[in-house]
């Protein structure tokens, strides 16, 4: 049995699954039987684009409460209580600048599963994090982005 992929996440990002998890279980799973029942009424189902689309629907609720599950089963919770409160690491803000004259930006480090870069969450996957992780406050890193590569200063760890 092949070994199942381990999802780092914060509690809180637990807990923003499990809520999905229960949503699509109980009212999304609902509303789409009922897409189904509806276009089943409309009659030819071979001609039926209406079911044809809930089945899709359908499909796509279920192979999400599939995944959901998964990551659920197999979360890794980030936690550092005692390690290097300068160090950058999973679960931790971390605000750089880029080097020389750049804007000050900050990102949380976040499993796969949580990432969100539109809320300032970025992958512990992305080229950015992979670069971050493991150095300190006042530590010039270099990273490697689609155009090229760029030297940044981290300026804070939170």
């Amino acid at each position: 049995m092949a070994v199942e992929k381990s999802y780092y996440m914060t509690q809180e990002g637990k807990e923003k699954l499990e809520q999905e998890l229960l949503y699509l279980k109980t009212e999304r799973r609902q509303e789409v039987v009922e897409r189904i029942k509806v276009a089943r009424d409309f009659g030819d189902l071979s001609e039926n684009s209406e079911y044809d689309s809930a089945k899709d629907e359908q499909a796509f609720v279920e192979s999400r409460i599939a995944q959901v599950e998964k990551m659920i089963r197999n979360a890794v919770i980030i936690e550092h209580d005692n390690d290097n409160p300068n160090m950058v690491s999973l679960g931790k803000t971390v605000t750089f600048v880029e080097l020389p004259e750049g804007e000050e930006e900050s990102y949380t480090i976040v499993g796969s599963a949580e990432a969100d870069p539109f809320e300032g969450k970025i992958s512990n996957d992305s080229p950015m994090a992979k670069s971050l992780l493991g150095h300190e406050v006042g530590e010039e890193v270099s990273v490697a982005t689609p155009g090229g590569e760029i030297k940044v200063k981290i300026v804070k760890v939170g």
